[in-house]
């Protein structure tokens, strides 16, 4: 969530997540490591940004589910509507 805005410090991320800098940056490399963050130097510092690409096969996996919810929704709103029609002509 802190990375949705753009590129930021380790030692920034550290201090919003109240984790030491070792911490934040142990966690960091596991999620440049799977394709989740990406990182690069600026000056003195290691900036994290996020990677997009790693998220794909998450996004592709709950795509499903989305598929699924939605026809249910549309199924059950098409049942309402029939007993709704049902009711006003009886």
């Amino acid at each position: 969530m802190l990375l949705r805005a753009g590129e930021r410090p380790v030692t920034e991320l550290a201090q919003e997540l109240g984790m030491t800098q070792p911490g934040a940056s142990k966690h960091l490399r596991v999620l440049r490591e799977v394709g989740l963050v990406r990182d690069r130097k600026a000056g003195k510092q290691r900036l994290y940004g996020l990677d997009a690409r790693g998220l794909r096969p998450v996004h592709e996996w709950a795509g499903g589910f989305e598929r699924f919810w939605n026809e249910s929704f549309d199924r059950l709103d098409a049942y309402v509507q029939d007993l709704k029609q049902a009711r006003q002509e009886e």
